[in-house]
């Protein structure tokens, strides 16, 4: 057998460049760890990179979520289309509202939902959509848009895999400007501030209402409040800003996004290449040429749970995105029969998947599954 390659043994990892210990001493030094100017180049950043006016930094992509529906009015009576196979995130954070989670079914080639699979699932009480972009790719609803909004029904993305991807027509995911865009800066994902997440809104009003949600429903800035005797708390909020210390960190990967999108989507290529002609193994597809990957993810004809097994035996990182949510008890209520997700679900295998991994990592992994594969056949 094969000398373990180093990598393999992780689903996912985090890449530091170097530069985020200096960021973070800059800031310890300056006595000020909270939300700050750091803060503040971090969100203009964002923007920049995705070409849009402006970008809204909290402490996580649940709590982008959470204030995304918030602010365009989602609560408790109305419904929210989503994908049950989806992090429990996603469905925790309209459950936590007080809204509640319409299940949709997913098309199996990309694990997401679709404009046919969306109208479905809507109901008189809806009023929002999420789609999730699946392993970074975009979700092209541009066919219904115009039946959405005669219903009133928003949309607010759930990107948290999606940072630097593009949709079909070009533009980043995160500049339509009739959607509501969330991701996640988690350790694992495209660009991490250790713990983040940032919200793109619509228009200027939007973006000041979520600067006053995520932090206790004040209206000035901390900056501001520094030079005053008092403030202004107009309305609902929780502590949801992003310290100066994540943004210092999400600064530094800033600087290397490119580098590390152009490793993604080369290893996912190599995975691409690797896989093909694997008998009883289907390759998710994720449009590498629009979408920076955050995972590669497999369709097995048979036998998942016992191949997962076999490669955790082997000290390969294999990991399953995700148990959909519709069959979990904690969403028991709002069940619904979802055929195509329980037979993708129970189908599905996630592989090692990072910047860090080679091209020997790679095919280590790959003749692992291959064998795998075999013995359970």
């Amino acid at each position: 057998m094969e000398p373990t390659p180093p990598g393999v043994e992780r689903n996912a990892a985090p890449i530091v460049h170097g530069g985020e210990i200096a960021a973070l001493e800059a800031v310890l030094s300056r006595g000020q760890w909270g939300h700050g100017p750091a803060t503040d180049r971090f969100e203009a950043g964002i923007a920049e990179l995705l070409g849009v006016p402006d970008a809204v930094a909290v402490n996580s992509g649940t709590s982008a979520l959470h204030l995304a529906l918030r602010s365009v009015g989602i609560g408790p009576g109305d419904d929210v289309v989503v994908p049950s196979l989806t992090f429990a995130a996603s469905v925790q954070a309209i459950a936590f509202g007080g809204a509640r989670p319409r299940f949709a079914e997913i098309d199996p080639e990309t694990l997401a939902v679709t404009p046919d699979t969306v109208m479905e699932a809507i109901t008189p009480d809806t009023k929002a959509v999420m789609p999730v972009l699946y392993g970074g790719r975009a979700v092209d609803l541009s066919p219904i848009r115009a039946a959405l909004a005669k219903r009133g029904i928003q949309v607010v993305e759930d990107a948290a895999h999606a940072f630097g991807s593009r949709a079909p027509g070009g533009w980043m995911v995160g500049a339509d400007p009739d959607t509501v865009t969330c991701f996640s800066f988690d350790p694992i994902k495209n660009l991490t501030t250790g713990q983040g997440g940032a919200i793109v809104p619509r228009s200027r009003a939007e973006a000041d209402n979520l600067r006053s949600l995520r932090l206790f429903g004040i209206v000035q800035s901390r900056d501001t409040r520094a030079g005053l005797t008092t403030y202004e708390v107009q309305g609902a909020g929780m502590r949801f800003d992003m310290s100066q210390l994540n943004a210092a960190i999400g600064l530094v990967q800033l600087e290397h996004f490119t580098g590390v999108a152009t490793m993604r989507q080369h290893l996912w290529r190599t995975y691409q290449a690797e896989l093909s002609g694997l008998d009883g193994v289907h390759l998710v597809d994720v449009d590498v040429a629009n979408t920076v990957p955050f995972n590669c993810v497999v369709r097995l004809d048979r036998g998942r749970d016992e191949v997962f097994h076999r490669l955790r035996t082997e000290n390969i990182g294999v990991a399953v995105h995700y148990p959909p949510n519709h069959t979990q008890p904690g969403f028991a209520a709002w069940h619904r029969d979802l055929p195509v997700t329980e037979r993708v679900a129970a189908q599905i295998l996630g592989l090692p998947f990072h910047p860090a991994m080679t091209y020997d990592s790679v095919r280590f992994v790959v003749t692992a599954l291959a064998r795998a594969v075999k013995e359970t056949a």
